[in-house]
């Protein structure tokens, strides 16, 4: 085994060993790790800019020390000083490896950025704001009235908007007495009007009348991604919509991982709340820009998340949320200040926090059943945010369930061979012709298949450089539907599967998609790994959604919601042919889109919601698949493709699967632990 130091980046996680002195700008490229540079590496154009992480990192099996790079150097000294580099970061063409190190190439360094496909999905909302402005004209001071300016404010208030019991921020109160004189004794106050549990208050004022907009943010924070709509608080409208990758993914692609970074570093949980508060303010300035605002133009602001997320948000260690019987600090919804928050938006901000629903059920699921409304529904409904931790809930009118399932990031690309996140270039949309085994296949960024004239053209320079989650999911569907992989997910020969796309990999086969290497390229490839991480990912998630239906006392649902950007674009057909979801009319099966950012919304924009959310989450029943046996009996079923035991009348009546299953008369290897029945 090779002594040269490891390098491995996030958040594509690819690796490699490298002598000691290989700039991590020529590694990157020889990984073909998607990091910028237009200067040739002389350390101007600062398009190379990454992030070393030094700690312990049990996913990635290394220890990376402080002297993991090589010194700061003069160049790199001569572009902070007049250019300005953020904390931490060093540029890839100047840091040579050293020892074992993890590095991150932050959304801006990469060629090919993820597209945040989190939208602001249409939807009518009530509105009623938790912030509004009220104008009014204030009795001037009198010698006879020795009461000050913010004690007549507060009576004008309360006389002409029946408003009373305000309270002020010494801010705002340092600014309201020449705002009074500027104004003619006329002003516009911004008033946050409060909870049953908080008082209003007068977060800005303005002299005379102030017709300007006034924002607020509803965000959506993610593992993967952290997804913000800015909207007007008072027509509603979203005025941008903006995300960035969470700069987390750092310390782990997964929750756990994030989990375990924090046990096993010093310090670990207070690096990754501070790493995604700067993330949160990146995007805040972001989307502000895109709108032609300020950040201290936003007022109000609702967060969702999961409750790992939830925890390093607020800067509490998420450790009791790694072991039984994964205790949240609360449960509660939040009521906080920006400032408190260290969040760059108006001083006075208000935030709010949905309310968690169990230990590994959280905010953002909360938001989802705001958003859906299972409680109000007449028929039975399944609803399915996929992610990294796939939340599902399923209920009528009668009551709802709740539950978490660890699908992990193989949905996203991680994880896969030739995996990456959604970005220009990613293959997203799959078929394979059942006759002559070939695929066809369509990349972001463009609408034409690849057999169709001008593919070349659309897809550009940048070319075919991976599969990301929705790809990678049509592709081992299609596979099964071809015969090319067999129900318990083993690749088969070109003489059992009748293609020469089937090529020999080590001690098992893999089918080649797509071969670039003529050119330059990728070779993309579809592994037996890769199924089994495909398998893995889609037992997690049918085995909670079956969970719920045996609480339930149910064998079908009357139809399923996939919501999440994720599953947004998730093909119903395909997904029931993996056995992701239960047997269903695929009429019946139908995209929510960013649901828990649409409740997000809701929540921003009518503080009712508020209310109604924190009732319903109480009434929720929470299921923890963690102590339920039949989860894993469900799992071990649900690991076929698209299950062992089940029979999915529905699926077969669309399509026919191959029954075959391949013999390699190899007695070792993937293909012979699973004839074995064992299962790693």
């Amino acid at each position: 085994m090779s002594s040269d130091p490891l390098v491995v980046f996030t958040p594509s996680g690819k690796r490699g060993r490298f002598p000691v002195g290989t700039p991590v700008l020529t590694a990157a490229r020889q990984l073909g790790v998607d990091l910028d540079s237009v200067c040739g590496g002389r350390g101007i154009c600062s398009r190379c800019q990454i992030t070393p992480s030094y700690g312990e990192f049990s996913k990635h099996g290394v220890v990376v020390h402080d002297d993991a790079l090589s010194a700061w150097n003069a160049v790199e000294e001569r572009y902070k000083s007049k250019r300005g580099l953020k904390e931490g970061r060093r540029l890839g063409c100047q840091a040579k490896i050293e020892r074992d190190v993890v590095i991150d190439v932050p959304a801006e360094s990469q060629v090919h950025r993820q597209v945040v496909r989190k939208r602001a999905e249409a939807r009518e909302i009530v509105m009623n704001p938790a912030v509004k402005l009220f104008y009014v004209e204030v009795a001037e001071p009198d010698m006879h009235d020795p009461s000050g300016d913010l004690q007549r404010l507060r009576s004008a208030l309360e006389a002409q908007w029946s408003l009373s019991g305000l309270q002020i921020d010494l801010a705002i109160l340092q600014k309201l007495q020449p705002a009074l004189r500027k104004g003619g004794w006329k002003v516009t106050c911004a008033v946050h009007l409060g909870t049953a549990d908080i008082r209003p208050r007068i977060i800005e004022v303005w002299h005379g009348f102030h017709e300007a907009p006034i924002y607020g943010l509803a965000v959506d924070l993610g593992s993967t991604t952290i997804a913000a709509h800015l909207c007007d608080l008072q027509t509603g409208e979203v005025v941008a919509s903006s995300g960035i990758m969470n700069p987390q993914i750092r310390f782990g692609e997964d929750l756990m991982s994030r989990v375990s970074y924090s046990m096993m570093n010093a310090g670990g949980a207070e690096e990754m709340t501070r790493a995604v508060r700067e993330g949160m303010n990146t995007l805040f300035e972001q989307i502000s820009g895109e709108a032609g605002i300020g950040t201290a133009d936003i007022l109000d602001a609702v967060f969702v998340c999961n409750p790992v997320m939830h925890h390093l948000f607020l800067g509490i260690d998420p450790f009791e949320l790694g072991q039984a019987p994964f205790a949240l600090a609360t449960s509660d919804a939040l009521n906080l200040t920006a400032a408190e928050m260290g969040l760059e938006m108006h001083p006075s901000a208000r935030i709010y926090l949905l309310p968690c629903i169990a230990g590994h059920v959280g905010a953002d699921a909360a938001a989802v059943a705001l958003s859906e409304a299972p409680d109000k529904s007449e028929d039975l409904v399944l609803i399915v945010d996929v992610g990294t931790n796939a939340e599902i809930l399923l209920g009528n009118k009668d009551k709802v369930l709740a539950c978490s399932s660890p699908t992990g990031p193989a949905f996203e690309g991680a994880q896969i061979s030739s995996g990456q996140r959604a970005a220009p270039g990613a293959i997203e949309r799959v078929e394979i012709d059942p006759v002559t085994k070939e695929p066809r296949f369509r990349v972001i960024g463009s609408d034409l298949w690849s057999d169709e004239p001008g593919f070349d053209e659309a897809v550009g320079p940048g070319g075919i450089t991976g599969i990301c989650g929705s790809g990678i999911i049509e592709m081992v569907a299609e596979m099964r539907m071809a015969g090319i992989v067999d129900a318990p997910g083993l690749i088969g020969n070109p003489e059992q599967t009748g293609t020469e796309r089937c090529i020999m990999e080590g001690r098992t086969y893999s089918y080649l998609v797509w071969d670039g290497s003529d050119k330059g390229g990728p070779k993309i490839t579809v592994t037996n790994r890769d199924i089994r991480e495909i398998q893995m990912a889609k037992a997690a998630l049918y085995s909670g959604a079956r969970l719920l239906m045996d609480k339930f006392g149910v064998d079908h649902v009357d139809r399923i919601v996939l919501a999440g950007a994720f599953g947004a674009h998730i093909s119903p057909k395909h997904a029931m042919v993996l056995g992701m979801i239960p047997d269903a009319p695929l009429d019946k099966v139908t995209s929510a889109g960013n649901a828990a950012g649409t409740g997000a919304r809701i929540a921003l924009l009518n503080t009712e919601a508020r209310s109604l959310i924190e009732q319903t989450v109480r009434d929720i029943h929470k299921v923890e698949t963690a102590i339920e046996p039949r989860f894993q009996e469900h799992f071990v079923n649900a690991s076929n493709i698209p299950n062992a035991v089940e029979p999915f009348p529905i699926l077969r009546s669309i399509v026919t699967l191959p029954e075959a299953t391949f013999n390699t008369g190899d007695s070792g290897g993937e293909g012979g632990r699973r004839r074995r029945g064992r299962r790693g």
